[in-house]
């Protein structure tokens, strides 16, 4: 017979009893599942299980397309800032160049050139005085109206001719600026077809190859940065509300696989707070550390070794 409330009396007292402890623990399971505790103020706000990462991991690529005809960099080669790791073809580039440097210094002479002005100058100094030569002997009707009309025709049109050469030399000037311009990419063109180190850091990989043909955005090689790494992890946003920011100063134990009892130990900043939680109500967050070398000069911080960050 099913049990119901108005047949409690009728109820054995162990399946009553029963029934209480079921009513009890499901309470308290309620209770815990709905509000966790959360830590005391002075429980310290350690992040484990965090992991070294780069900050900077980058494949650089081809800009052009292209035949590499030089390549100079190996696996494991430390590198600088503007290094040229490979060279495509610039050959066409090259001429190019040649080219529009020519055309731009024809244009700075053309530009310069003022000769046509001051012929124009002179031409109208003279013709002003013969127009005023005309005008008095008109006057003294020693020559015909239409002659002294001329000489003044003549002057106008000095005039003008001064007028022109200003404008031609303005054109000049604005031809010179745009061959430079010309001559600027023609630069830019050839430049592209070298391939630069972006910033110091160490050859990972080596992609391509020497007489390889590569097309725009081919890898070359990748690049990494390990005189700085990133340690990143996750801190419970809710159990130490309040107590985790950036700027905070904060240790680093990073723990390599071979003696963890014997962490590397460095004191840094919070870098990064991510203002979004994850399932289990956890921010990301992120710190920059300066790396270290051993006797044998091999960085000792490895990305891929597990860490713990622990605020002070």
């Amino acid at each position: 017979m099913p049990f119901f409330p108005h047949h409690r009396r009728n109820a054995s007292p162990v399946l009553v009893a029963l029934l209480a402890v079921l009513c009890l623990a499901s309470a308290r399971c309620e209770a815990q599942s709905s509000s966790q505790p959360l830590a005391s103020p002075g429980q310290q706000v350690v992040a484990d299980n965090c992991s070294v990462k780069y900050i900077r991991n980058v494949n650089i690529p081809a800009e052009v397309e292209g035949k590499l005809i030089e390549l100079n960099v190996e696996e494991g080669m430390r590198i600088v800032q503007g290094d040229v790791l490979a060279v495509v073809d610039d050959t066409a580039a090259t001429l190019a160049l040649e080219l529009k440097r020519a055309e731009e210094t024809e244009a700075m002479l053309n530009a310069d050139n003022d000769v046509n002005l001051k012929d124009a100058r002179n031409s109208r100094e003279l013709a002003d005085a013969e127009a005023e030569s005309h005008k008095k002997l008109y006057q003294e009707q020693a020559i015909p109206f239409w002659e002294m009309k001329k000489k003044e025709l003549e002057a106008v049109r000095a005039a003008l001719r001064i007028d022109l050469a200003e404008m031609q030399k303005k054109i000049a000037l604005a031809q010179y600026v745009a061959k430079r311009n010309e001559r600027e990419i023609a630069e830019y063109e050839k430049e592209r077809r070298q391939i630069v180190a972006p910033f110091d850091g160490y050859v990972e990989t080596r992609v391509a190859q020497s007489g390889e043909w590569v097309q725009p955005g081919s890898p070359i090689a990748t690049i990494v940065q390990l005189d700085r790494v990133r340690v990143e992890g996750v801190v419970d946003a809710i159990a130490f509300s309040g107590r985790v920011r950036a700027g905070l100063p904060v240790t680093v134990r990073v723990f390599s696989s071979s003696d963890r009892d014997r962490p590397v130990v460095v004191q840094s900043k919070l870098g990064f707070v991510s203002s979004e939680l994850n399932l289990r109500r956890q921010v990301r967050i992120w710190v920059d550390i300066d790396n270290v070398k051993d006797q044998n000069g091999a960085w000792i911080v490895k990305p891929g070794m597990q860490a713990e960050i622990l605020f002070d």
